[in-house]
């Protein structure tokens, strides 16, 4: 009967050791979450251009731009300048 119990108790410190692991875990990943949110939400949002030959979105970091006419890629630019807009 003793040896029982005392294999009880061994089993529920065990269970009680591993909830405290899972628990701290967890709260470091809730911390971790919540930093990475934080620094996705300080982000300004970028501009967004569309191209004048495709009509195709994108930053205007990346885009190209003629006068006031934005272009994803020079070669559209210069298709543009040389032929117009695309025709669909």
């Amino acid at each position: 009967m003793g040896f029982m119990i005392f294999r009880l108790i061994i089993f529920i410190a065990i269970v009680w050791f591993g909830l405290r692991i899972l628990k701290a875990y967890n709260q470091k990943k809730l911390t971790k979450n919540s930093a990475e949110t934080n620094a996705e939400a300080d982000q300004t949002p970028e501009q967004m251009v569309q191209c004048r030959f495709c009509n195709l979105h994108l930053p205007q970091k990346d885009a190209v731009k003629h006068e006031k006419l934005w272009f994803c890629c020079h070669e559209h630019l210069n298709r543009f300048l040389a032929h117009g807009p695309e025709k669909k």
